[in-house]
């Protein structure tokens, strides 16, 4: 049984549809996370900055 031309991208059309959906519902749930630790790593390094350690850490070499 020989499936036709239509029906194969039919199910590619659905195929993307679903992974784009996925995809979208992802990043929507995640987006809020990589905000939350963007922000928390400019605090940290803030703080760091701010601070009158005169540490050799790596970080503070530059």
């Amino acid at each position: 049984m020989e499936v036709s031309m239509f029906w194969k991208i039919v199910l590619a059309v659905v195929l993307v549809w679903v992974a784009l959906a996925v995809v979208g519902a992802l990043i929507k749930g995640l987006f809020w996370v990589l905000v939350v630790g963007a922000v928390g790593f400019g605090i940290y390094f803030l703080v760091k900055a701010m601070s009158g350690s005169d540490d050799n850490s790596p970080a503070s070499r530059f």
